[in-house]
């Protein structure tokens, strides 16, 4: 249990720190009889947990994956720890003297609400996780107390050395091979499932009338913004660089077997027809330690803050009462 929730617990600190969802936690008035845990009197309710689990099921979903109810209780427990965890650093740092300036939290708040299209979405997201405005403030005010916490107290701290990342850099000869890699755009004409015969004509008599245009001249990126079914068709068809495993069979031998400035036939995937054009192609290379030692040293800093900050999360749960309901 110890490395499972040390870990979850740092992907969980992460998205509450950085910002990379909305934080949940407790309304104004936790109901003391739907308490699931006490940290040092402090309530944890199933509300702040329900809100949490929540979140974190959208984010897996969004990853297409799907859980048993073994795997959900499973992330209940976890999640739990998590909140746990995350109350036991919030109590510490208000110990140290951290106070955070409402000013800051009202910056922070601002910061929030940019990320949302318009007042009535930031509104109906609140309501969907059942949060006032002045909840969501109490939260933003307790994740920069922990962030300055743990920037005091950990971070601060951490030294990677040169020979450290030398070490890494040498010891690790395959996560800095650069494989082979093209730039490709393309024009796509989807076939949605299931598609009958003439359905599959008229969508390949189509891209046949692009490729007629291309041949004589007219611009592909024009042709892909106007016609192009995939979301790349905004950006002229650019799909940027990628690696052989990324696409779908066809598609990868297509763009791979062509040379850059070359438009490939019509090439069927199951997601429709498409025309490729190669736009640049780069040999599989080795990155230099020059060109990697500061990635290194961030991957090295990042590893070390993450162990320290469980050190310390076992150190505050040992001195702790911590009761589980």
């Amino acid at each position: 249990m110890k490395a499972k929730y040390g870990n979850c617990f740092w992907f969980v600190m992460m998205i509450f720190i950085l910002g990379f969802s909305l934080p949940s936690s407790a309304g104004e008035k936790p109901v003391p009889e739907d308490k699931v845990a006490t940290v040092d009197g402090s309530v944890i309710t199933r509300g702040d947990l329900n809100r949490e689990m929540n979140n974190m099921q959208r984010q897996l979903e969004k990853q297409g994956r799907q859980m048993d109810d073994s795997q959900i209780a499973e992330m209940k427990n976890e999640t739990l720890e998590n909140l746990i965890n995350r109350e036991l650093l919030y109590q510490e740092g208000k110990k140290t003297g951290i106070e955070i300036e409402s000013q800051a939290v009202e910056n922070e708040f601002g910061n929030l609400k940019k990320q949302f299209s318009g007042e009535e979405e930031f509104r109906k997201a609140l309501t969907e996780i059942h949060l006032s405005e002045t909840a969501m403030k109490n939260e933003l005010k307790k994740r920069l107390t922990i962030q300055q916490f743990i920037e005091d107290k950990v971070i601060k701290k951490i030294v990677v050395s040169e020979k450290e990342t030398k070490t890494y850099y040498d010891e690790n000869p395959t996560f800095f091979k650069k494989p082979e890699q093209v730039r490709a755009s393309h024009i796509l004409i989807k076939i949605e499932p299931p598609a009958d015969d003439s359905k599959k004509t008229d969508a390949r008599k189509k891209i046949q009338e692009i490729r007629q245009r291309l041949q004589k001249g007219e611009d592909f990126a024009a042709l892909a913004k106007k016609y192009s079914d995939c979301p790349s068709g905004a950006n002229g068809g650019d799909l940027g660089y990628f690696s052989r495993g990324q696409m779908v069979e066809p598609f990868e031998k297509a763009a791979f077997g062509m040379k850059p400035g070359e438009m490939s036939d019509i090439v069927e995937t199951r997601f429709g027809f498409h025309l490729i054009k190669v736009v640049d192609k780069q040999a599989a290379t080795t990155l230099d330690y020059e060109a990697t030692k500061e990635k290194i040293s961030r991957y090295l800093k990042n590893m070390k803050v993450q162990q320290e900050v469980d050190r310390l999360i076992e150190k505050l749960r040992a001195k702790a009462e911590i009761k589980r309901f």
